[in-house]
């Protein structure tokens, strides 16, 4: 288990394992049009190149608050997905969790990482940016949405160069 202790917000980071799979898939319903199943995200963290991490409230370790799902290949990382429970938002989980993949990747020495996100989710549009992420793409109709299909922009954020020992 990998613990990542954010004292300002009293919630932990713990390393993303099969035995979560039906918690991911209880915090992702809400937050998407169409969920992935506990099925789903077994499959998923059946291979090698995805990780993640759920975040949990502090001395609350059977409550879920919000979790972050990314791939890892050839120096190139990706968001496949991030959702934050209704009633942890507002809390500085998302930015935690990006921070502890953001941190994964610097361990990795990956050069970029990429993610979609939707073109009407303004807040979240602003972490991103904060984060140091830039547009370099859209997604016509990407996501499905309870009112039809909405647009999603595509973010990267590029790493420093780091200097790779042979």
């Amino acid at each position: 288990m990998i613990s990542f202790p954010f004292s300002r917000q009293s919630f932990v980071l713990e390393g993303l394992a099969q035995d979560h799979c039906a918690e991911l898939a209880e915090l992702h319903a809400p937050a998407f049009h169409h969920a992935w199943s506990e099925e789903d995200f077994a499959g998923m963290l059946s291979q090698g190149n995805i990780f993640g991490f759920i975040a949990r409230p502090v001395g609350k370790p059977a409550q879920s608050a919000g979790f972050v799902l990314a791939r890892l290949v050839a120096g190139e990382a990706e968001i496949l997905t991030i959702a934050v429970s209704s009633a942890f938002q507002r809390r500085g989980i998302g930015r935690d969790l990006m921070e502890g993949v953001l941190r994964h990747l610097h361990h990795e020495r990956a050069e970029s990482l990429f993610l979609e996100v939707d073109e009407s989710n303004v807040a979240a549009q602003a972490l991103y940016r904060r984060l140091g992420f830039m547009q370099v793409g859209n997604r016509a109709g990407y996501y499905e949405t309870g009112q039809g299909r909405s647009n999603a922009l595509v973010l990267r954020k590029q790493f420093p160069e780091v200097i790779r020992v042979p």
